[in-house]
């Protein structure tokens, strides 16, 4: 049987301990993950003192401590750690009811986590169907070639006006054409050719071939986490996925605007049905326009666009490629800022299914 300090430690749901002070006690891993504090650092100060926004508690804590009810409370606060995104919470505070000194027990449900958990297995099953889609459609394109460049062949051994066979060698050069395109939509054929690295070593190189394609008015920044561990990759695989996402940033701002470049560590993430203790987050931010929301919903599917010239072909194969290191990309967009999110496990997942 597990103890109580295993179930404690392994609640989905951020727990936070107060003493008669209302100082924290003690604190659970999924309170260290939504707070962004080790215990260490949590132990011995107000709640407060972590998170300022949640000085809405404190008067409802004392009159807990008074009354001896328990309450609950919706609350908003930014987290320095997701570089202060709001988190939406709902807290409930009750207190022990052993005989010794009161103390409190807040939880805290973090909404934004499980909207993401939602959003996150929706992709996943968007990343199934989408190479699904690609594979079917890459081999029914190929079939029909073979016998279209063999059928020009034939034919430009038997004319003998030069001109139109310059039409023959059009086509052969066409179908040529599609079929590096098919090949390209199936994706790497051969094993991943994996080797531990610095995640900012390829990262560096793909800045290094955007800002040389970038308009002279678009700032690219980096903005990385150098205390970071290695990872075990396939560089070409994962050049290209970050590659692909790089490029759409930058088409998106045009002529003038801001690409950010960030890696972080993120603990206890989940990715589908996994939960990773630890995984690398390399993000591609922009201040464009943002994603058309008639295509949020399937912006990783192929041939999915709203950039005049684009192919639809780029994101799906990134997902592809990230997926088959374990990871997956995620995005949110809004007008004047739009995240994709590279998120690539470090270790072995834990299933929760």
């Amino acid at each position: 049987m597990p103890s109580a300090d295993d179930i404690f430690e392994n609640l989905a749901t951020a727990i936070v301990v107060l003493g008669a002070d209302q100082t924290i006690q003690r604190i659970n891993a999924a309170a260290e993950t939504l707070f962004g504090v080790s215990r260490k650092q949590a132990v011995g100060r107000r709640p407060t003192a972590l998170i300022p926004e949640l000085q809405p508690l404190e008067p409802l804590l004392e009159r807990a401590m008074e009354t001896g009810q328990s309450f609950g409370h919706h609350l908003s606060f930014a987290v320095p750690h997701r570089d202060f995104d709001t988190v939406e919470a709902a807290c409930c505070v009750s207190l022990l009811t052993d005989d010794g000194p009161r103390c409190a027990v807040m939880e805290f449900f973090d909404a934004t986590v499980w909207r993401q958990l939602d959003r996150e297995k929706a992709l996943v099953a968007q990343r199934g169907a989408s190479r699904r889609i690609i594979r079917q459609l890459a081999h029914e394109i190929r079939n029909p070639l073979g016998g279209l460049r063999g059928a020009a062949q034939l034919l430009e051994r038997r004319l003998s006006d030069a001109e139109l066979q310059e039409y023959t060698r059009v086509i052969i050069g066409e179908a040529d054409r599609l079929v590096a395109l098919t090949e390209n939509l199936l994706g790497p054929t051969r094993e991943p050719d994996l080797r531990h690295m610095n995640i900012h070593e390829p990262l560096d190189h793909v800045v290094l071939l955007i800002e040389n394609e970038a308009p002279d008015g678009v700032s690219i920044i980096r903005d990385y986490d150098p205390s970071l561990p290695g990872i075990v990759l396939d560089r070409d695989q994962i050049v290209q996925a970050f590659l692909n996402i790089a490029r759409n940033a930058i088409q998106s701002v045009g002529n003038s605007g801001r690409v950010t470049v960030r890696t972080r560590a993120l603990t206890n993430h989940v990715v589908g049905s996994r939960k990773h203790r630890l995984m690398l987050s390399v993000e591609f931010e922009d201040d464009g326009p943002g994603i058309a929301p008639e295509i949020e919903d399937s912006i990783f599917y192929p041939l999915v666009t709203d950039r005049v010239g684009g192919t639809g072909l780029g994101l799906p194969l990134a997902q592809d490629l990230v997926s088959r290191h374990g990871g997956l990309i995620e995005f949110e967009s809004t007008p004047g800022r739009t995240r994709f999110m590279v998120r690539l496990p470090l270790e072995n997942p834990e299933s929760l299914e």
